[in-house]
């Protein structure tokens, strides 16, 4: 049970950490509104990194907050048994983490009174909208967070938390600018949807869900084929 407890809370702290800067640096009336990329790079990298320290104390297992690392890492244990309750805890999180900075951020959504700026602040969108690259975005950035992830070594506890914030704000540095680098249906799927059914609507609030189930497919198809090939390469015994 500790597991499930673990990703839902700690998916419900990246989404406050992580929404939250998107908030911070976009709704009108924020004191940090115009904050800018690097502001929410580094905010981004931090949302991640600190629920991953902080809950991997508290599962005992590896914490994901992200199906797509959660499914990456039964691919390459073989360990299926606890993925479908992990990723229902995952989207109930970030659900309720998105519906906690609604209500935090309420006076700022309604001064802001441009629903496609309060979407921005809980799901991502392509900044060109081009279905097949937008996923290869989505898939790439994917890859190599899942990728890089699985080649940490198992004995670098006191470095691996740098090694994720680092994996996390180089993938939004490199891909960011392309579709928002959601990476994880957690923090877009399940935000979107606290946006389309809690945030206050202005007359024309679109969850724009046309473009929501890239974030949601592709980035686990990227997680798939990291692992995958972790695991050829592990067996052919590449690793050191």
């Amino acid at each position: 049970m500790s597991v499930y407890v673990g990703e839902f809370i700690g998916t419900i702290l990246l989404v406050l950490l992580g929404d939250g800067v998107c908030c911070n640096t976009s709704l009108e009336k924020s004191g940090f509104k115009g904050g800018g990329v690097v502001h929410i790079l580094i905010g981004w990298g931090m949302a991640v990194m600190v629920p991953a320290f902080a809950m991997s104390n508290f599962t005992g297992c590896p914490s994901a907050f992200n199906p797509a690392v959660t499914i990456g890492i039964a691919i390459r244990s073989g360990d299926w048994s606890t993925v479908p309750g992990q990723i229902v805890a995952q989207m109930l999180g970030g659900f309720v983490g998105a519906a906690i900075l609604i209500c935090l951020y309420g006076d700022h959504i309604r001064a802001t009174a441009n629903d496609d700026v309060v979407r921005g602040c809980f799901c991502t969108g392509p900044s060109i909208p081009n279905t097949v690259l937008n996923f290869l975005s989505e898939f790439v950035a994917t890859f190599v967070l899942v990728f890089t992830l699985a080649l940490i070594p198992a004995g670098a506890d006191r470095v691996v938390w740098v090694l994720v914030y680092g994996v996390i704000v180089a993938c939004g540095a490199s891909f960011g600018g392309l579709t928002g680098y959601a990476m994880n249906a957690a923090r877009d799927s399940a935000p979107r949807l606290a946006y389309q059914l809690l945030a206050p609507s202005f007359g024309k609030k679109n969850a724009n869900w046309g473009y929501g189930w890239i974030p949601l497919v592709a980035p686990i198809c990227g997680g798939v084929v990291a692992s995958l090939l972790y695991n050829v390469l592990a067996a052919a015994q590449m690793f050191g």
